[in-house]
C-alpha cells in the first residue's frame, strides 16, 4: 500500500519561507507525477504545484508562481515544495499526492494516493 508522508510544515511570519517534504513509499514510484495541494480552514482543496516523472513539466496554481518551487529526487521518491515570500493566506494545510501516471496534473481526482498532510501557518 503506498505512503506519503509530509514533513516540514509549522508556523512562520509572512515574508519567510518553509519547505515542505513528502517521502513516498510502500509502492514504486517511478512513472508518478506528484502534486502539492492544500486546505484552508472552510474552503475546499485546492491545486498547489504538481511536477512530472521526468522533471520536465511543473504547473503551479497562479496564487503561488513566482514564489513556490516544486522539485524531486527520483531516487530518494521525495518531492519538495520550496515555499517563499509566504502570505497569511498560505494557511493552510498542505498536502501531498501521487498520480499512477507520469503526466502531472492540476486536478485532485487524478491523484490517487494521498498523504495526511502537514500545517503551514503563517503569520502577519
Amino acid at each position: 500500500q503506498a505512503q506519503l508522508v509530509e514533513s516540514g510544515g509549522g508556523l512562520v511570519q509572512a515574508g519567510g519561507s518553509l519547505r515542505l517534504s513528502c517521502a513516498a513509499s510502500g509502492r514504486t514510484f517511478s512513472n508518478s507525477a506528484m502534486g502539492w495541494f492544500r486546505q484552508a480552514p472552510g474552503k475546499e482543496r485546492e491545486f498547489v504545484a504538481s511536477i512530472s516523472w521526468r522533471v520536465s513539466s511543473t504547473y503551479y496554481a497562479d496564487s503561488v508562481k513566482g514564489r513556490f518551487t516544486i522539485s524531486r529526487d527520483n531516487a530518494k521518491n521525495t518531492v519538495y515544495l520550496q515555499m517563499n515570500s509566504l502570505k497569511p493566506e498560505d494557511t493552510a494545510v498542505y498536502y501531498c499526492a501521487a498520480r499512477l501516471f507520469p503526466i502531472a496534473t492540476i486536478s485532485a481526482d487524478e491523484y490517487a494516493d494521498w498523504g495526511r498532510g502537514t500545517q503551514v501557518t503563517v503569520s502577519s
